[in-house]
């Protein structure tokens, strides 16, 4: 039978009766659809008798489109993780890296809402390879052109064996005078090959560049290709390059014919098949060999019919386990999956362990000088204790020197203070961060990693300040200086609303006895020291060794009793400046943490969510990538 036309269907069809279908359609040689329409008007038209209107089909008739019927399998659970993938990315990966995968999302949600009990399968080919004198013998008609002028397919030519795939003919954009049934006959009636949609693509090495913009976009929409090479140009670079090796993935929907072999002599073409073989595997192309999954590679020759029906064969079985559109679609998501490893699979295992927070919280601790704090501390606790403890002669110098002369230690000591101090807290903040932002994104992928360094900048922000605020509460050396910068609402220092130094550690209970001795041991020296006057100026009996024994007891009593204090706060004294320095340590921790480790946490959070995606979406990969 020669193509289908409105003139055949016009000559040679019957028609039927009022409200029937015309036998033609009975038989299933014609598509329920123009067509069918214009070949009954034309019967009509020769009977001289109304045009009859088709009958609508029975409740009991299957429907021309069948609804995607879900997979049975991963595939779903592959496809939602994608979606989900996606979707949690938008925030940090360009539009252009997620392009690959929306798009298998949508043509994915698009070929679920159509019918799963048709395949379609492309016939791909170079010019002159015999791949529409190929589609012919499968359909048993010449429905495609075939013929010495090239290009001779201009557009693509679809073949369906049974109803009900109006919306995937749509779907490719195959127009309805180019959709055709196969002749009545062995092919047409084939069990296993109903369901099938064969389409006839124009050349991929057209020189009309139009011809191969149809190649790619039909061959991003079917289920399975066929791909027809021919002796001459079986290693054509631009079939491997831009076809076979990016769609490697796609194996277990992929066949390979070479076609022609009638002009082959001998073993020529035993020969030549090996060397596509090899070539096939070169390219990454699994071949499904000893019944392993892979690609089906064959040789045959269209024109004497020589390996036609061992072909029709294989793809009748292919066709009948209706899973070729689940193969696609999976070896899609493999390909999208692949080309998103780079942005999602990490070197290692990136994080935040236990030493890096800790060494982080050392640094901030160096900064904000809560190693310094606690030395102050202590130096404080002792310089209380001493004023306390001490001879009143000593505290009387001692007030001398605080009352804020020029020569005083404090004023001294804080001339001493480096007026660079604040810079240099500032830079050891900043070296904290980063060095715990790289430790956090070592490993990651390029978006990942920045990510998680802008969010431990910007949660940075401000942070020495903060740490300034903890130094002046604790009293570290030059915080009050550093602090004096840092201003609130109204306008008024850390240090003022502080009172400008900070509180004094509490006493032991046991200093009012060391200040009773100490006040003691000061009486016996005045005691001893009147008595002495006395007996000088003749007011008492003389007798100095008794006095004298009694001051002595009391100048060497004093300093006895500040040295046994002294002794006595040293542990106290240790004890309350390592407190200082932990609560500090300890503060200056817990701010960082909640700046910058825990930004810094809920991106390496954010990114283990979508790892775990990916890790669905590659777990049941069809292709091992």
């Amino acid at each position: 039978m020669t193509a289908v036309t409105d003139e055949d269907h016009g000559k040679g069809e019957s028609r039927g009766d009022s409200g029937e279908k015309p036998d033609g359609a009975k038989d299933g040689r014609w598509d329920d659809g123009l067509i069918a329409r214009r070949a009954a008007a034309a019967a009509a038209r020769d009977a001289d008798e109304p045009v009859p209107v088709l009958a609508p089909a029975d409740d009991d008739a299957e429907p021309q489109v069948e609804a995607y019927a879900p997979a049975d399998g991963p595939l779903p659970a592959r496809l939602d993780a994608l979606r989900e993938l996606v979707g949690l990315s938008r925030a940090r990966l360009d539009r252009d890296t997620l392009a690959e995968a929306g798009r298998v999302l949508d043509e994915a949600a698009a070929r679920q809402r159509l019918s799963s009990r048709h395949t379609v399968v492309a016939v791909a080919g170079a010019t002159g390879s015999g791949k529409s004198t190929l589609f012919n013998a499968l359909a048993g008609a010449p429905i495609s052109d075939t013929g010495l002028r090239r290009p001779t397919t201009s557009q693509p030519i679809a073949c369906s064996w049974t109803d009900g795939a109006a919306g995937l003919l749509d779907r490719l954009a195959v127009p309805g005078r180019l959709r055709r049934r196969p002749h009545p006959g062995p092919a047409a009636f084939d069990e296993a090959l109903q369901g099938l949609v064969l389409v006839d693509l124009p050349d991929h090495d057209s020189a009309a560049i139009e011809h191969r913009d149809q190649v790619d976009r039909v061959l991003a929409l079917v289920d399975a290709v066929i791909w027809v090479v021919d002796p001459e140009k079986y290693a054509d670079a631009a079939l491997h390059e831009r076809y076979l090796r990016p769609l490697a993935g796609h194996a277990e929907v992929t066949f390979v014919v070479l076609n022609q072999t009638d002009r082959l002599p001998g073993e020529a073409a035993d020969l030549v098949l090996d060397d596509l073989r090899r070539l096939l595997d070169e390219d990454g192309i699994a071949l499904g060999e000893h019944g392993e999954p892979g690609a089906t590679v064959m040789s045959l020759s269209a024109l004497t019919g020589d390996g036609v029906p061992e072909l029709r064969e294989m793809i009748g079985r292919f066709v009948s386990d209706r899973t070729a559109a689940t193969r696609r679609l999976s070896a899609d998501v493999d390909a999208a999956a692949a080309r998103l490893r780079k942005v999602y699979v990490a070197q290692g295992r990136p994080g935040l362990g236990e030493r890096a927070r800790e060494e982080f919280a050392d640094r901030l601790a160096e900064a904000v000088g809560a190693a310094a704090a606690g030395q102050a501390a202590e130096r404080e606790w002792r310089r209380n204790a001493s004023r306390a403890c001490g001879t009143p002669w000593l505290r009387l110098w001692r007030w001398y020197e605080n009352r804020g002369l020029p020569g005083s230690l404090d004023r001294l000591g804080q001339a001493l203070t480096p007026p660079e101090e604040e810079l240099t807290a500032r830079q050891r903040v900043e070296q904290a961060v980063r060095i715990v932002a790289d430790d956090a994104a070592d490993g990651l992928p390029g978006p990942w990693a920045q990510a998680v360094r802008e969010a431990a900048f910007t949660g940075a922000q401000g942070l020495p300040e903060a740490l300034d605020e903890l130094a002046v509460k604790a009293g570290a050396p030059g915080a009050a200086k550093r602090g004096g910068g840092t201003e609130t609402g109204k306008g008024k220092s850390a240090v003022d609303r502080l009172g400008g130094r900070p509180p004094k550690p509490p006493r032991p209970k046991w200093w009012p006895a060391a200040v009773l001795a100490q006040a003691s041991m000061t009486l016996l020296q005045i005691f001893g020291g009147l008595w002495l006057v006395g007996q000088i100026i003749g007011v008492l009996e003389p007798g100095l060794v008794t006095p004298a024994l009694i001051m002595l007891g009391g100048v060497v009593g004093g300093p006895l009793v500040e040295w046994a204090c002294a002794a006595a706060i040293r542990g106290p004294a240790r004890r309350y400046g390592q407190d200082a320095e932990r609560r500090l340590r300890e503060a200056a921790a817990g701010c960082g943490r909640a700046r910058v480790l825990d930004p810094v946490a809920a991106e390496l959070v954010r990114y283990r969510e979508v790892r775990e995606r990916y890790v669905t979406v590659t777990e049941f990969s069809t292709t091992g990538r």
